[in-house]
């Protein structure tokens, strides 16, 4: 089995989650770049920040065999911040780099005009540099914030076909759906999505265009949740093709959309599936 984490926040993970991600079949993860709990004051703090997910998270997952890429944006919740908004200057160099596969997270927070301006901007930065957008729906007001985002994605110049609503449910998931963009679900072990919820999505919905994520971060969270969704999804009768469908070609459609997917990263010596015996360090 092959799995593609397309939302991880793997700088908040260690290096046994790499292990243990190897080990239960993932194999390619994309990084957006979120709010990391302690405020930022300064437009500098994202600039390095933006730089370890361009060089040493990529460089940390490799050796564990597992292939890395990112998006880059000023994030909803910060984008209320004068003091943040220089970013969204700076964002086309950062834009331009290899291992960036989308702009993202953008969207909502509070929906706030702030965020209006800010999600607005970086769609068209998207559709300026070729790139696709993984766009945040928020967790509060869901439907109504949905809708907010739709009538931002329609008046940008980014087709909804290089769209990815995230953080979807059960009562956002046929809006969503109607609109052309693509789906996204965040599966965590108490809040958002689970695998049963999940499940029973998919045999409503199908498998076309819905990715599924962990989104693990330093909250409570699980880096294991797409193998236990993939699991769940074999237990309640779907085939191994849709399976990898949902769970690799999926993700790597929409994150293919940008040109710069690289997928094959070698196995290190040592590193075996399910029997890993690399540690942090070495």
């Amino acid at each position: 089995m092959r799995i593609f984490d397309p939302h991880i926040h793997m700088t908040s993970r260690t290096t046994d989650d790499y292990e243990a991600m190897y080990a239960a079949g993932v194999r390619a993860v994309v990084e957006p770049s979120f709010w990391l709990g302690q405020p930022r004051t300064d437009p500098a703090s994202f600039y390095d920040y933006f730089d370890a997910l361009l060089g040493w998270e990529p460089f940390r997952a490799a050796q564990y065999g597992i292939a890395h890429h990112c998006t880059l944006a000023l994030n909803p919740k910060e984008a209320n911040d004068p003091r943040c908004r220089p970013v969204l200057d700076a964002l086309p160099r950062y834009l331009a780099k290899d291992c960036v596969v989308a702009v993202g997270e953008i969207g909502y927070d509070s929906m706030t005009p702030a965020e209006d301006t800010a999600v607005a901007a970086q769609l068209q930065l998207a559709a300026a540099h070729g790139l696709p957008a993984l766009v945040h729906t928020p967790h509060r007001d869901k439907l109504a914030g949905l809708h907010r985002t739709l009538d931002v994605v329609r008046e940008s110049s980014l087709p909804v076909e290089r769209v990815l609503l995230d953080h979807l449910n059960e009562t956002t998931v046929e809006h969503a759906k109607d609109s052309g963009c693509w789906l996204g679900f965040s599966v965590y072990p108490d809040t958002k999505m689970d695998e049963d919820r999940m499940v029973t999505i998919l045999k409503t919905y199908g498998t076309e265009k819905i990715l599924v994520n962990s989104a693990a971060d330093w909250g409570k969270s699980d880096p294991l949740k797409t193998r236990k969704v993939a699991d769940a999804m074999l237990a309640a009768g779907f085939g191994e093709d849709d399976v990898d469908q949902v769970l690799w070609r999926n993700p790597a459609a929409f994150y293919g959309l940008s040109g710069r997917l690289r997928l094959d990263v070698p196995k290190p010596e040592g590193l075996h599936e399910g029997n890993s015996v690399l540690r942090g360090g070495e």
